[in-house]
């Protein structure tokens, strides 16, 4: 979407949001899959170096690097700098987008949150429940908090893998369930694996983090800077404390709130961008920065610019220093049969999907709990066996329970379940798309329904449709005819209505953004006095194809050419007889927190992404029919 002056061009025949990834959160998806493709490669270099030179890989990470401020000192291993400073960052980028799925996504009704908290619960009981049976009595016990924990980022990217990213309730699902679990996880670390704990430290930390909670409130650009320092500050603080810091990260994500831009703060940064552009003073072009800013929220900004770094630099950082394992001969037999590496597999391949699986049927049996289920039984075993992949977590848990063999032994463990449970989603996946359509549409009965984000339903009476009336997939766009990026829309649009004959409609609906387009009310004015005399369609296609000309006589002039009554259509431009019309299309964007042009909803729901043929094609192919959701799974 673009708020931009009518000047920028469609680069390449790229859409705005192609061009600049408007907010990361909406790749998140694409992002994973990169950091699990990284993850893959890091751990095959860690294995290559550690065994190729295995003093080396020994020596380097555990180098000493301290940092050091008059007598106060923090000295780490570079392995404990990777897994302790930078993977909280990691956690950070889960809770912001875990959070914004709160706020504003599927889980911003709270009753969709029970399956997936029970599920997750379910998981790791059954998981840890399976490691103690092996290991019960054996030296290994200890190392139970390390067969539990769902790892993010191999777990989400094998999901995408696996499903071809057409899953998205499964990727909500699943990424409740490993925000949960690496709470719990978290906490395990913090209450089972931690010797000392230092009171003061911890009260310091609970201070800072009041202070976290008590920005929300308050406003500002400054608050993002505020953020980085009390997040530093709560790091720092419980590191000294004894507690893994690990959980920083985590704790100030879930407390960053997600808003969607309004159109009031987006036309008060054009007119303060315009006021720059007229009188380039510091102080202008700092509130014109501010307001700009200001605009879209800090969850999102703070994941523009972390995502790619965790992603595709610091979890890769964090396998390559903690996955590689000096393999030989009676290491591989030793493992084989050990019960540590045995307890770590069942836990994750068997444990995990299983767990899921039963919990998940348990919450259902209460009326809220089916209600609130969002996805099928297949579903829920295509990301059960999704989560049964123990890697980020997993590690940092086997070294603060094992050391030596038993170590090396959980290793061999985690990784091995790095390739079996994406193996066991793909099988589960494959033969969940080939079940008879009437066995899927049995198991779609009583899913929960999906979340409408457009406030104002379609009214063929009153909107503006083209394509079949009876379509099951509606796609209704809220488009400005000066805006650019709505005409480089306009083929796509074009060729997923003929690539769907019979299946799709589209809605046009006016939003003309006055403050950088001056002459786009006028033009819906057009269009809507053009569809008095039966020719909008006509009219919305010149206007988009000609956006140069837009003047009164311009659009007098387009009238004429398509054969319409020019003195009534330049009497009702005279006297802006449809221009309530036009507000009434404006008020509806506004309710259903539309900010710029062009937004698309597909039956109801908001297409975050790009807008070119293929996304759209996709998207109507994902679209829920007649109240199921036909990518439920």
């Amino acid at each position: 979407m673009t708020t931009t002056a009518g000047g920028a061009s469609v680069a390449g025949g790229r859409t705005a949001w192609a061009r600049n990834l408007a907010a990361p959160v909406r790749g998140f998806l694409h992002a994973e899959n990169d950091g699990a493709l990284g993850i893959a490669v890091a751990i095959a270099a860690a294995l290559v170096w550690a065994n190729l030179a295995p003093d080396g890989y020994a020596s380097l990470w555990g180098t000493r690097l301290s940092v050091a401020l008059g007598p106060h000192e923090l000295g780490m291993s570079l392995r404990e700098w990777v897994n302790e400073g930078l993977m909280a960052l990691f956690f950070l980028v889960v809770g912001l987008e875990a959070k914004r799925e709160l706020d504003v996504g599927e889980l911003r009704e709270r009753a969709r949150l029970a399956i997936p908290v029970v599920a997750a619960v379910g998981g790791m009981a059954a998981a840890a429940g399976i490691y103690l049976a092996i290991n019960a009595g054996g030296h290994g016990a200890r190392g139970w908090g390390a067969a539990v924990s769902t790892d993010t980022a191999l777990a989400l990217g094998a999901l995408t893998a696996v499903t071809r990213g057409v899953a998205v309730r499964l990727r909500v699902f699943l990424l409740t369930l490993v925000v949960i679990d690496d709470l719990a996880a978290l906490l395990l670390i913090t209450l089972g694996y931690t010797d000392a704990v230092s009171v003061m430290a911890l009260g310091v930390a609970a201070a800072l983090f009041g202070a976290l909670v008590a920005l929300r409130y308050a406003g500002g650009t400054w608050r993002g800077p505020a953020v980085v320092f009390l997040g530093v500050g709560l790091w720092v603080a419980l590191h000294e404390s004894g507690v893994d810091p690990v959980v920083t990260g985590l704790a100030v994500g879930l407390v960053i709130s997600a808003y969607l831009p309004s159109r009031d703060d987006l036309e008060r940064s054009t007119a303060l961008a315009r006021s720059f552009r007229e009188q380039p003073s510091p102080e202008l072009a700092y509130s014109a920065r501010a307001s700009v800013t200001s605009a879209i929220s800090l969850n999102e900004r703070l994941q523009y610019r972390l995502h790619p770094w965790t992603s595709r630099a610091i979890v890769p950082l964090f396998a390559l220093a903690n996955a590689g394992v000096h393999l030989d001969r009676e290491l591989v037999a030793r493992a084989v049969r050990s019960p540590v590496t045995l307890g770590v597999v069942a836990a994750y391949v068997v444990g995990k999907p299983v767990g899921i699986l039963l919990s998940s049927w348990m919450a259902t049996l209460s009326g809220r709990g089916r209600a609130a289920r969002t996805t099928t039984w297949p579903g829920l075993v295509v990301a059960g066996t999704s989560a049964g992949i123990g890697f980020t977590v997993s590690l940092l848990v086997a070294a603060l329970a094992f050391e030596g063999e038993l170590l090396e032994e959980a290793k061999i463990g985690i990784l091995a379940t790095a390739a079996i449970s994406p193996l066991l989603a793909w099988v589960a996946w494959q033969v969940t798309v080939r079940l008879p359509d009437e066995t899927r549409a049995r198991n779609r009965r009583g899913l929960a329904p999906a979340l409408l984000d457009l406030a104002e339903e379609v009214d063929p009476e009153r909107d503006h449709v083209r394509g079949a009336p009876d379509a099951p997939v509606t796609i209704v766009e809220y488009g400005d005819f000066e805006c650019p990026y709505c005409a480089a829309a306009a083929p796509a649009v074009a060729e997923v209505l003929e690539q769907f004959p019979g299946e799709v409609r589209h809605v046009w609906r006016h939003l003309p953004l006055s403050d950088v387009h001056p002459r786009a009310a006028m033009a819906a004015e057009a269009a809507e006095a053009a569809a008095g005399q039966g020719a909008f369609w006509e009219m919305h296609d010149r206007l988009l194809a000609d956006q140069g000309r837009l003047s009164g006589m311009d659009l007098v002039r387009h009238a004429s050419e398509l054969g319409l009554d020019t003195a009534r259509f330049a009497d009702d431009l005279h006297h802006h007889r449809f221009a309530e019309r036009v507000t009434d299309d404006v008020r509806s964007a506004d309710e259903s927190g539309v900010s710029g042009t062009p937004t698309f909803f597909i039956n109801g729901r908001r297409h975050a992404g790009a807008y070119d043929t293929e996304a759209l094609a996709g998207a109507v192919r994902a679209a829920p029919r007649a109240g199921v959701p036909a990518q439920a799974a």
